[in-house]
């Protein structure tokens, strides 16, 4: 039995915090994805689809929320949930947010552990709709 590993993009400009992310997920069993500005994260999205996508607000090249909202009002991408993961903590960021698209906010500082069990819950939800 080949089991596929949940794939999941992070996309945020802070080298540290993509580090930081990225091991963590690998070592809970996500394959995980980079991209260090708007535009590449959107790109990478397009090239593979993954199961997941965790997302800055204040991004290079395109910020987060047009990222977002380019996914979300896409057919073939919509069904991606995006984890906004932002040092904004304002109900109007947080409102904007959710009203391009993404299907939950996490402000920084944040705890790696509800991240995953956040993403592992999100995931297990999109598993169990599609059966």
């Amino acid at each position: 039995m080949n089991e596929t590993k949940p794939r999941i993009l992070i996309v945020d400009d802070e080298p540290d915090l993509l580090s930081v992310l990225h091991f963590g997920l690998e070592v809970e069993g996500f394959e995980v994805l980079e991209a260090s500005d708007g535009e590449q994260g959107l790109a990478m999205a397009r090239e593979h689809a993954p199961d997941l996508i965790v997302l800055d607000l204040m991004l290079p090249r395109m910020d987060g929320y047009k990222v977002c909202r380019a996914l979300k009002f896409d057919d073939r991408y919509r069904r991606i949930p995006i984890f906004i993961l932002s040092a904004r903590s304002g109900d109007t960021d947080r409102q904007l947010a959710m009203d391009v698209g993404a299907d939950t906010y996490i402000t920084k500082p944040y705890d790696m552990r509800d991240l995953v069990t956040r993403i592992r819950t999100r995931l297990d939800r999109g598993i169990q709709a599609a059966a």
